[in-house]
């Protein structure tokens, strides 16, 4: 298997993720800037590897598999040193939306390419608009919330906070809105498929 440019950019994307954990928990003051910039260079990795796989017909199955993946571990992994850092109920409650959103999006995918209708699954423009205030608030937030914040930067800071903080609640309703666009989109498939499924049983039965 030969791996393209945008297949490294995105591995390298999954070995930001453990730089981002270290990075968030070291005992110094520039941590919450070199968190947000870490989090800033993985997102424009996942812009210019898709751009450069378009661009030049680099797309490849593996990268195809791959790039989501990174995505979600990265997006997973921010919202937990988010929460950590701010654990509150509301923070937890959007960490929870967003992730479990992901989980089963990616196994409805999964359902529909099973039975050969994933293209009815395909991002929609909420979806786009969804990740770009993600991103937003993942970067205002891994700003203002790591360990070592340093004095001078709490004014500053608090309001990076605030416009994170309203962002992702926005994320988290625009995350429910396409999950639950995606799931109208492939109800008519996996109802098709479970009535499918339950002729073959019959006629098993009766066979």
């Amino acid at each position: 298997m030969k791996l393209t440019l945008p297949t490294w950019l995105t591995l390298l994307r999954i070995v930001m993720i453990p730089v981002l954990v270290l990075v968030f928990y070291l005992p110094y003051k520039w941590t919450n800037f070199a968190s947000a910039a870490i989090f800033g260079l993985a997102a424009l990795t996942d812009w210019l590897d898709g751009w450069i796989a378009r661009r030049y017909d680099l797309q490849s199955a593996f990268g195809a598999f791959l790039d989501p993946v990174a995505d979600k571990l990265m997006v997973a992994v921010a919202l937990f040193l988010i929460v950590q850092g701010h654990p509150t109920a509301w923070m937890a409650v959007w960490a929870a939306v967003i992730v479990g959103r992901e989980i089963a999006v990616s196994a409805l995918r999964e359902w529909m390419a099973e039975i050969g209708q994933r293209a009815k699954v395909r991002v929609a423009v909420i979806g786009k608009v969804k990740t770009t205030a993600q991103m937003v608030a993942l970067l205002c937030l891994l700003y203002s919330v790591a360990p070592h914040t340093p004095m001078q930067d709490i004014w500053m800071g608090t309001q990076v906070f605030h416009i994170g903080d309203w962002t992702l609640a926005i994320a988290s309703i625009l995350t429910l809105w396409s999950g639950l666009q995606y799931l109208h989109a492939a109800w008519p498939s996996l109802r098709e498929d479970e009535r499918l499924a339950r002729e073959n049983a019959k006629a098993k039965k009766n066979a």
